[in-house]
């Protein structure tokens, strides 16, 4: 495969199935990646799923990004809301930005409503569990002609 998606997880995402699952469920990043490969894989795409609490890390990765992922679906989590260092690495790079949140952001606290990473996605979906997942990662498909 010569092409990959990189999926981009934020902080406490590690903890998915395990934390509040009246909010994220039951399911995990591991299923979250078993279903995006399956649904890129039969396209010649590979997917690279990370998860990381810490700030610096995600932006290293969009920095990697640039070299060796056609696109990015990203769930900035927490950092949705506060990072514009993470805004100013997307913006450095070149291909299709999806942002995807688990819950409805737009029905929770009212700091939630806000998004940095918004500013540079192509599309934003929100509210459609790990779902949201998959309808990013066909439409990054779609994006990079895969």
């Amino acid at each position: 495969m010569s092409k990959t998606i990189f999926i981009l997880n934020g902080p406490n995402l590690n903890l998915l199935g395990k934390r509040e699952p009246e909010i994220y469920g039951h399911e995990t990043l591991a299923d979250v990646e078993s279903r995006c490969a399956a649904i890129a894989g039969p396209r010649g795409v590979a997917v690279s799923l990370r998860q990381s609490n810490h700030e610096g890390e995600i932006i290293d990765w969009i920095h990697e990004a640039r070299e060796a992922a056609a696109g990015i679906v990203i769930n900035p989590a927490a950092f949705t809301h506060t990072s514009v260092a993470i805004l100013d690495a997307l913006n450095a790079y070149d291909g299709p930005v999806i942002e995807v949140h688990i819950s409805n952001v737009h029905k929770r606290e009212a700091f939630r409503h806000h998004s940095f990473v918004s500013a540079r996605a192509e599309g934003v979906i929100a509210g459609l569990g790990i779902e949201g997942y998959e309808a990013a990662t066909r439409r990054i498909l779609t994006l990079i002609g895969a």
